[in-house]
């Protein structure tokens, strides 16, 4: 006799009893900079408790572990942290999971917003385990008032040890010890005590070069240009090579010396022996300048790369140099430079340097053949302010005719637009109707399982097929929603865009205003020869769809 089929049982058998909710579980992993060294704190410890925890909670399933090694608690601005908010916000998980409050964080005021406000609103459960708190335990509505108060002592604590971590680095440097994460250009740290300076053999020579040819008279122009034609490997980038940071940070550079690189190497008196520091100070998690009184300077604390009397001409030529350079400047009234880090040259690809000209206004120039070195850029691009402005206001007045008679087709398009919002609208409603059907067989399932109508084989496959259609359709509703959403955004954006633009007339002038809402690069082959990349033409794919088909 054939075996009858025991597939579709459960769609024959009325629920009694509701499904038990699996959680999506995030375990969250958080070693401070502030880490005490104890065992009990370490990451692999605290996943370790945590995933004991679980494994004691049928109704959890860890999806993902999140690690943030080394960022305190005190800012909520770490990777993995917003990494997995991203994934709260997505739908892929509904459960967060932590080893105590502390490692969610250290602020109180922000540490209480997100178990009582953000968790709540996105319907995530959130587990604290050594704490024994869990969200969706009723034996926890006492809660809310410990909960808060832990916070407060977290950040106390955080606090404390922050100031005593402080307070322990400033009594380093006032002994003279070197502190920083990486050692000033032309030394190296010391193999036996990192809080000591050795001379850099590799390094140090281009640091004694650079004061000589100061001393010489050569201007920092000059210098720069000698270097990047010798090939010599820039701060910045011989520290990537040491590993203290990637090429692709900002840190490393462009791999090419610049004026204010030599600049900071000829002003710092760590060259002459002494140490220096304490020139900056964090600020609300900002590092911001300290003024030279405050600097910690401690003399011949390790061996001096120049002599003092090399250092001090030095300074005595960068000081008649920058008298030289203020005398003409007085011709020509200064202006903010609007157009800063936005200007480009056509042929070598870099910054147009703006300068001061003596006949009463500002030109933009290429200064690679004089930083780089000859050959650099074969253009010579060069070009007056006033002309490379009225260029720029030419081109922004016939974009702005492209985007008025492009909105107002987008305007013709409200019918279809709406069209397409029903559509969409009538899409979510089936896959509503399909996701309840998935949910109410799957609410079966378990019953089945018990009575013996399915095995346990049988049981777990049909699980697996009904959650995953349930979590298809749950994606592709909020593929719907975001897509038709961005539509309308970008079309609010479009049609604002180009009523800024109408608003424009001939007598509107370039300002810093309209090129940070407008502007992203302008590129320049000439006096005659201006192109610019909009900063709208990007971001708006939904809109250019609309427009295609019309």
């Amino acid at each position: 006799m054939a075996r009858k089929s025991r597939k579709n049982v459960a769609v024959l058998e009325a629920p009694k009893q509701p499904a038990m909710k699996v959680w999506r579980a995030a375990l969250y992993v958080r070693l401070s900079v502030e880490f005490n060294g104890k065992r009990g704190d370490s990451l692999e410890t605290q996943r370790q408790i945590m995933e004991a925890y679980i494994a004691l909670c049928p109704d959890i399933e860890i999806t993902e572990i999140y690690t943030d090694n080394g960022i305190t608690g005190r800012t909520f601005e770490r990777e993995a942290f917003q990494r997995m908010l991203a994934d709260v916000e997505s739908g892929k998980i509904d459960c967060i999971v932590v080893k105590d409050l502390s490692r969610l964080g250290r602020n109180t005021i922000d540490t209480g917003y997100y178990i009582e406000k953000y968790f709540p609103l996105h319907g995530v459960r959130f587990i604290a385990v050594n704490d024994q708190f869990d969200s969706e335990d009723s034996e926890n509505s006492g809660n809310h008032l410990i909960v808060p108060l832990k916070n407060m002592i977290n950040e106390a604590y955080a606090t404390d040890i922050s100031k005593k971590v402080r307070a322990q680095q400033n009594q380093a440097m006032r002994d003279g010890e070197f502190v920083g994460a990486r050692p000033p250009y032309g030394y190296r740290k010391d193999p036996a005590n990192c809080h000591r300076l050795l001379v850099n053999e590799d390094t140090a020579p281009i640091v004694r070069q650079i004061f000589q040819w100061t001393v010489e008279g050569a201007a920092l122009n000059e210098i720069v240009k000698r270097l990047n034609e010798g090939g010599i490997i820039t701060p910045g980038y011989y520290h990537a090579s040491c590993g203290l940071f990637s090429y692709d940070n900002k840190l490393a550079g462009s791999g090419k010396w610049q004026t204010r690189t030599v600049g900071k190497i000829l002003a710092d008196q760590v060259y002459t022996g002494d140490m220096v520091q304490g020139k900056h100070t964090n600020v609300g998690h900002k590092q911001v300048a300290t003024k030279p009184a405050d600097w910690i300077v401690v003399r011949n604390t390790h061996e001096p790369l120049v002599s003092r009397e090399v250092f001090a001409k030095a300074q005595a030529v960068r000081e008649k140099a920058a008298q030289r350079g203020k005398s003409p400047a007085k011709k020509v009234p200064y202006t903010e430079n609007i157009l800063r880090g936005r200007v480009f040259c056509g042929c070598c690809g870099k910054n147009l340097h703006r300068q001061r000209h003596q006949c009463g206004y500002y030109v933009y120039h290429c200064i690679s053949n004089d930083r780089i070195g000859k050959g650099a850029c074969e253009a010579k691009v060069y070009v007056r302010e006033p002309d490379l402005f009225n260029a720029i206001l030419t081109i922004i007045r016939q974009k702005a005719e492209v985007m008025m008679g492009e909105a107002l087709r987008l305007k013709r398009c409200d019918g279809k637009i709406a069209a397409q919002k029903a559509q969409v609208d009538q899409k979510i409603a089936d896959l509503g109707q399909e996701t309840q059907k998935y949910k109410a067989l799957l609410a079966g399932l378990y019953e089945s399982f018990v009575k013996g109508i399915l095995t346990k084989a049988e049981y777990l496959e049909l699980r697996e097929d009904y959650s995953g259609k349930i979590s298809g359709a749950v994606e592709r509703v909020q593929q719907l929603q975001a897509r038709q959403a961005e539509l309308e955004r970008q079309v609010e954006q479009y049609t604002s865009m180009a009523d800024k633009l109408a608003a424009m007339d001939k007598d509107t002038a370039l300002s810093a205003l309209l090129v940070n809402q407008l502007i992203q690069r302008v590129t320049v082959n000439g006096p005659e020869d201006v192109s610019i990349d909009f900063s709208f033409e990007s971001g708006f794919e939904r809109v250019r769809e609309v427009l295609g088909s019309e």
